[in-house]
């Protein structure tokens, strides 16, 4: 294995090109709607109030949030709809507002349904404006940042040059791409806009009803707050498939390439790369027989699942001979599905020789557990190997652009670094309080540990680092803060379950949660005990930047765990298995903190290239990832996190020999 300061691990590339081929998406992954009518859509809205952790009715001021959230909806990149076409929805009066609320209730959903109509009509008029606007004559260095938190524009010539400045920002996006990627690009971002358009438009009333529905209940879930969501029967199936990140198909990444779906990748030990017929670079153009040309990616990855053990058939273009011999050949090609474990998304593994030893490195992108595995298990078992191979003297637990994922994995990956204890505490939608702990006592390592953070580790990830910082377990380095989730969400869908609803499926923010000091990283985030920036740390990400986040507050700690919350009957049980091992609260990094963090600012003082990337990342707070490489190194903040644990080492391995 490669040590990871000489390798990019686990990086993930957020592309500008991606984020503008994506700009005109629909929030609807499927044109395929779910099975709602009105008072369907009432009672689905119902069940969410009856489990949100603060709001429990449909009142005025939530009614103000819903009809905002809709516009949105409609017209995300407000490129449709002027200042005056929405103004009664967009600036109510209490009565109006009122008055909807009353309609609402009753399911009648008559103001939704003018502002769709507004929006057919907004439709039509950006039509003939863009037979006004000279797109040979584009604007040059438009800047992404000025399509940040945009407003509705005032007048149909604002209007013009918001569409004229939006397409200059994508053809000079897509011109860094080859000429053939560009065009690719243009034609694909047209198809997309071309497709919502149809669909916003579509003469069927009852799939425009349904739509209206769809639109109505996302609007109203996103009101409850920032996490709430009300998700398609096939967005549903998505979401669950990146929470296991696992599914049941063919294993092949595919790209639009508007005359099919080019294979970009097979995933290693899946049906396609067993099979060895299929190929990187081979055109799907059918499936089972059904052209997939010109249909949406979604769809025709949908039409590709399916059932394990069930066959699919592929009709491929493929290039063959070479040069002036090549040429194109059909074929079909039959695959049997089966189970796709995305494991190269879930964790990874390396380290970096160090003395006679090694510093062991983990990246974990989320929390997942399937039938067969879990985050907890494949640590476990990955950190048990190298201990058997090399000797460990540290480990760095990489949780940047981790965004979370299962609670209870949260518990168990906790678990590998200390005794047993309160991991978190969550506080319900009624009130109670529930501590989930750590009560195996399967402790993997106890020595030095790291936890590497930035803005963008989130909710599960959180626990984890302020858990493991709570007790004193591990230095918490990196970024200044995380991205301060501290609530969360239940969803409707079963993991283990194969059928979705076909009225679609919601998650809802039930509580917040509270790791053992009774602290909740809702809003500020955990707070780096050594900070050195990593690219996102300019940048204004977290959950204090969101629409509607909860507020933050807080229980009493429990350290001193006296059971309370279990049955009585239960609690004496309990107690004698779990006393013996408790975790205690340590202060060991206590007394090197200092020496670390001043070793840290002198590397990150004489490194050139590190004030390189500093001095360009103040000047532009919007970072991608990524652009860190132009700086001469891969993954600075690694390679400091690395340092940093060396100093560690040899900081605690002095003391030791003092103390002998």
């Amino acid at each position: 294995m490669n040590a990871p300061c000489n390798n990019r691990l686990g990086t993930m590339k957020i592309y500008k090109s991606l984020l503008l081929l994506l700009i005109l998406s629909s929030s609807l992954l499927s044109a395929k709607l779910p099975d709602l009518d009105e008072n369907k859509t009432l009672k689905k809205v119902k069940e969410m109030l009856s489990l949100h952790a603060s709001e429990k009715e449909i009142n005025p001021e939530l009614m103000g949030r819903i009809l905002k959230n809709y516009l949105e909806e409609l017209d995300p990149t407000k490129t449709y709809f002027i200042e005056s076409d929405i103004k009664e929805w967009l600036d109510p009066s209490p009565e109006y507002l009122s008055k909807i609320t009353q309609e609402y209730l009753k399911a009648n959903f008559t103001a939704f349904n003018e502002i769709f109509l507004a929006m057919t009509h907004a439709i039509e008029r950006r039509h003939e404006l863009e037979k006004e606007i000279d797109f040979s004559d584009l604007p040059k260095n438009v800047l992404p940042e000025e399509f940040k938190d945009m407003q509705w524009v005032k007048t149909t010539d604002e209007l013009k040059n918001r569409i004229l400045r939006i397409r200059a920002l994508q053809v000079e996006t897509a011109s860094q791409l080859t000429e053939d990627l560009k065009d690719t690009s243009l034609q694909r971002i047209n198809k997309r806009q071309a497709k919502n358009e149809e669909e916003l438009l579509d003469k069927n009333k009852d799939q425009r009803n349904k739509l209206i529905l769809t639109k109505i209940l996302k609007a109203t879930a996103s009101a409850l707050d920032t996490h709430t969501a009300y998700f398609t029967p096939e967005e549903a199936k998505q979401f669950m498939i990146n929470v296991q990140q696992r599914l049941f198909g063919i294993g092949a990444q595919l790209r639009d390439d508007l005359n099919g779906f080019t294979v970009t990748k097979l995933v290693e030990g899946g049906p396609a790369w067993n099979s060895k017929e299929l190929k990187a670079k081979d055109r799907i153009i059918a499936v089972n027989g059904e052209p997939v040309v010109g249909m949406d990616i979604v769809d025709a990855v949908e039409l590709i699942r399916g059932e394990e053990n069930t066959p699919v058939v592929l009709t491929v273009i493929r290039e063959v001979g070479e040069q002036d011999d090549k040429k194109e050949e059909k074929l079909d090609i039959t695959i049997i599905r089966g189970e796709v474990v995305l494991k190269e998304a879930r964790y990874e593994v390396s380290y970096e020789p160090f003395g006679d030893g090694i510093i062991a490195y983990l990246k974990l992108h989320t929390f997942y557990q399937d039938p067969d595995s879990s985050s907890a298990q494949d640590l476990s078992r990955e950190l048990e190997k190298l201990k058997e191979e090399h000797k460990v003297k540290g480990v760095i637990l990489d949780l940047r652009y981790n965004s979370g994922g299962l609670l209870t994995q949260a518990v168990a990956v906790t678990g590998l670094f200390i005794g047993n204890g309160t991991v978190v505490s969550i506080k319900d939608n009624s009130g109670f309080v529930q501590h989930l702990r750590n009560i195996e006592s399967k402790e993997v390592w106890d020595g030095p540990l790291i936890v590497l953070v930035n803005r963008v580790s989130a909710s599960a990830a959180e626990i984890v680092a302020q858990t493991l910082q709570d007790y004193g377990r591990a230095l918490i380095v990196g970024d200044d803060h995380t991205y301060g989730k501290g609530s969360f969400q239940t969803f409707t869908l079963i993991p283990q379950a194969d059928q979705v609803n076909p009225e679609g499926e919601y998650k809802v923010t039930r509580g917040r949660y509270y790791t053992v000091s009774g602290k909740t990283p809702q809003l500020t985030g955990v707070l780096a005990d050594i900070v050195f920036p990593g690219p996102l740390s300019e940048s204004e990400l977290g959950e204090k930047f969101s629409k509607y986040p909860l507020p933050q507050d807080a229980i009493k700690p429990n350290f001193d765990d006296d059971l309370s919350d279990i049955p009585p009957f239960q609690r004496e049980k309990v107690r004698l298995a779990y006393k013996s091992t408790i975790q205690p609260k340590l202060t060991i990094y206590d007394q090197y903190l200092d020496t670390l963090k001043q070793n840290a600012s002198w590397r990150l003082k004489h490194n050139k290239n590190y004030q390189t990337f500093l001095k360009e990342l103040k000047k532009k707070k919007d970072h991608v990832e990524g652009e860190e490489e132009d700086f001469g190194q891969n993954d600075l903040q690694l390679n400091e996190a690395v340092n940093l644990m060396k100093d560690l080492v040899i900081l605690m391995d002095a003391s030791k020999k003092k103390a002998a």
